[in-house]
């Protein structure tokens, strides 16, 4: 038997319990982050909930036709249907019910229609998961591409315009950019359509106008990364040795830069879900935003409490996943 085996310390002792080492912190990171995004869904559900609560109108006199005259609605089929969804319980009683069922995967039934809401909600996903991707997609390349751009020039007064690029394009709405491509090549040039779902050449322009907003503050993070970069010991050192500025950026300062971008990733996800819910509207296509859209309207609160919990799922996941992706891209930062 050799030395190292009489006294454990050979290398098939020391690996187990190095590994639990780097292992307890990992498992302590993830259990808080987990806990950081059961805490949004159940806080985002929770004031849904109350917002529409507190809406004057009725959703069962929504649904048999209007509150108008109260002699056109029959006291005991409005009585039947407040009971039939659960209007008649206390308010905490009927989030508690609700909260409880959607935990067990029962979203409830439309009040417009009568339909599962796990069923509406399928059957418009996957068009506003693909418009999304997309987006997400184009306007990280996007933001990428504007804010490499902006360090590439050598004159200042060229790169202080293309800096102010992002700021200009970040404050416009997605409605107006959408409004904006329909005019120009839907209308003006009819190069692409303005309505629909059908196929690629309908995702074009919405994504777009989903994508240009997204992309500005990618761009601004990414053109300052890269700016700081460039003033940094390293890039003199570099040309001091004759590297150009373009090589310096391109080949050293962007992999730095791109990883603060990296952070917006979950960020802009939450900006493309509230988008899509105008987007959707200006471009008539069916999708999330479209039946947020007519639910709230119509007051149909287990169709909205169902889009807000998976909408709130999708951002908490896409988050936390950012979350434990960015120390493996940065080795710099450590699992607190």
């Amino acid at each position: 038997m050799s030395a190292a085996s009489a006294t454990g310390v050979g290398p098939t002792s020391v690996a187990p319990s190095a590994a639990r080492r780097r292992g307890g912190p990992l498992l302590r990171y993830i259990a808080r982050r987990l806990a950081y995004a059961v805490l949004v869904v159940v806080a985002a559900y929770a004031i849904t909930f109350a917002l529409l609560w507190w809406l004057p109108s009725d959703p069962v006199r929504i649904m048999l036709g209007g509150q108008g005259d109260a002699g056109t609605v029959d006291p005991q089929v409005v009585a039947d249907l407040t009971a039939k969804y659960g209007f008649d319980q206390p308010p905490p009683i009927q989030f508690l019910t609700m909260l409880g069922n959607a935990l067990q995967g029962d979203l409830g039934v439309s009040i417009d229609d009568g339909r599962p809401v796990a069923e509406r909600i399928a059957q418009v996903l996957p068009h506003t998961l693909q418009l999304g991707v997309v987006s997400l997609v184009l306007g990280f390349g996007l933001g990428i591409g504007i804010g490499l751009l902006a360090n590439l020039p050598r004159s200042r007064r060229l790169r202080g315009l293309l800096f102010s690029l992002p700021p200009l394009v970040g404050s416009l709405p997605s409605f107006l950019i959408g409004l904006l491509l329909i005019q120009v090549f839907a209308y003006g040039l009819s190069a692409l359509p303005a309505v629909g779902n059908d196929g690629i050449d309908h995702l074009i322009l919405p994504a777009i106008a989903l994508a240009v907003p997204t992309s500005a503050g990618i761009a601004q993070v990414t053109a300052r990364a890269l700016d700081e970069s460039v003033k940094a010991a390293y890039s003199d050192y570099l040309r001091a040795k004759g590297i150009s500025r373009r090589r310096i950026i391109l080949r050293h300062s962007l992999r730095n830069a791109i990883i603060p971008a990296t952070t917006l990733i979950g960020l802009s996800v939450g900006s493309i879900l509230a988008g899509a819910v105008v987007t959707e509207t200006v471009f008539t296509r069916q999708g999330f935003g479209r039946l947020m859209q007519e639910a709230v309207t119509q007051q149909d609160i287990p169709v909205v409490q169902g889009i807000v919990l998976l909408c709130a799922l999708l951002y908490a996941v896409v988050n936390l996943l950012t979350d434990l992706v960015y120390p493996l891209i940065d080795p710099r930062v450590t699992l607190r």
